[in-house]
């Protein structure tokens, strides 16, 4: 589906590492975190083991506690309602924009007002099986996903934010190199967190990084990090609970030089986006993405078509695997994971939009080194799959 984009420069940074005596807390996680920096304009970047461990330390920093209630979306991979999780606090999850699969705006304002109201008015936006149980916490921050790359609606999402004294936590783990109305995402919240798993822009293998302009948060992620070592502190002397988030050096080295080639490797991702945009077009059971309002740059993460009705996104899919091209759902709502089904009763209907979004989205292959000439294969077999099947009945024409 998705292979990194390395070359002869990530390999011998690595190799620097290994041939020096210094694998870990060293001078690559430094170097990474002052690229990282200067690349987005913050004051300060937090280097961690994955996008993950950064957005449960974003979740710990803005001080929430068991029963606290967390703003989120459904559209999104598992782990930035898990994190929610880790702290016992609720994901309260509102639909999405259809066009754009991030968090719908109005819904979060009406969301917000209603748990700040609360009494019945909050009840029919709390997960199923706590709607007749007493609400322990109160709604603490706004935790939205820049989907796919592209830049969920900052301006309204941050003004609901300050209406109610809410922390906002970005997972920007999908949006390096993304721009919303000039500004890099991630660095309008009080933090943000990337990732760098390999399909990702840039890779470290695994790994992730926060940003914030925040001294005194970044100086707590530090230290959750890392055990709950301050940093002024003794080796062994833990001021509060924390944990191994940390980056090793080998990762950091390798995020160095990926970093350096970002330009390079969003351009060609821009290119396979392109000429997907032209193979694909015509074809009239396909909705194809388009840049998001705002987005005054969008740093593709994932080529996701989506399927008109009636034709189904699985017939869709199995015919490209019997054909030899990879594709896969995109995203899994997860509301309806077994695992959050059970824990909060959730079920079908109870976000349209997303639950569409769930059932109609397609990922490609999608790499900055695909070929073109990749892509027209996966074009061209689209194409025909149109002409050949009448897709209601998956049955030839």
């Amino acid at each position: 589906m998705a292979a990194p984009d390395l070359t002869e420069a990530e390999r011998r940074a690595v190799q620097q590492v290994l041939e020096s005596s210094v694998l870990s807390i060293g001078p690559s996680v430094e170097a990474f975190e002052a690229a990282i920096c200067e690349r987005l304009g913050v004051r300060h970047a937090v280097a961690v083991s994955s996008g993950t461990a950064g957005l449960h330390l974003g979740v710990i920093g803005a001080g929430i506690e068991a029963g606290d209630l967390v703003l989120t979306s459904s559209f999104s991979f598992v782990s930035s309602a898990n994190a929610i999780l880790y702290e016992r606090a609720v994901p309260i999850f509102v639909d999405v924009d259809p066009l754009t699969g991030n968090l719908d705006p109005q819904q979060v304002a009406q969301c917000a007002e209603a748990l700040a109201c609360g009494g019945d008015a909050i009840r029919p936006w709390l997960p199923p099986k706590l709607r007749d149980r007493p609400v322990s916490g109160r709604l603490r921050a706004i935790l939205p996903i820049h989907a796919f790359g592209q830049p969920a609606q900052m301006q309204p999402i941050l003004e609901v934010a300050n209406r109610h004294q809410l922390a906002v936590i970005e997972d920007a783990c999908e949006a390096l190199g993304t721009d919303y109305q000039g500004q890099p995402a991630g660095t309008l919240g009080q933090c943000g967190v990337f990732a760098f798993y390999p399909n990702k822009q840039i890779t470290t293998g695994e790994g992730g990084m926060m940003v914030t302009n925040s001294a005194e948060l970044a100086a707590l992620y530090r230290s959750l990090r890392n055990q709950g070592r301050d940093v002024m502190g003794r080796w062994l002397e833990h001021n509060r609970l924390g944990y191994n988030y940390r980056l090793d050096e080998m990762s950091a080295a390798l995020g160095v030089v990926q970093l350096q080639r970002l330009d390079t490797l969003l351009a060609g991702r821009d290119r396979i986006v392109a000429a997907y945009t032209q193979g694909l077009a015509g074809v009239d059971w396909l909705e194809l993405p388009q840049p998001a309002a705002g987005a005054t740059r969008v740093s593709w993460f994932v080529y996701v078509v989506r399927i008109k009705a009636p034709v189904e996104r699985d017939t869709v899919m199995d015919r490209l695997e019997e054909l030899g091209i990879p594709s896969r759902p995109y995203f899994a709502p997860i509301h309806l994971q077994p695992f959050y089904r059970e824990r909060f009763g959730y079920d079908q209907g109870d976000f349209p939009v997303t639950e569409h979004l769930g059932r109609s989205c397609m990922a490609l292959p999608f790499s900055s080194v695909m070929t073109l000439e990749q892509v027209e294969r996966v074009c061209q077999t689209l194409r025909s799959l149109g002409q050949k099947y009448a897709w209601r009945a998956s049955a030839p024409v």
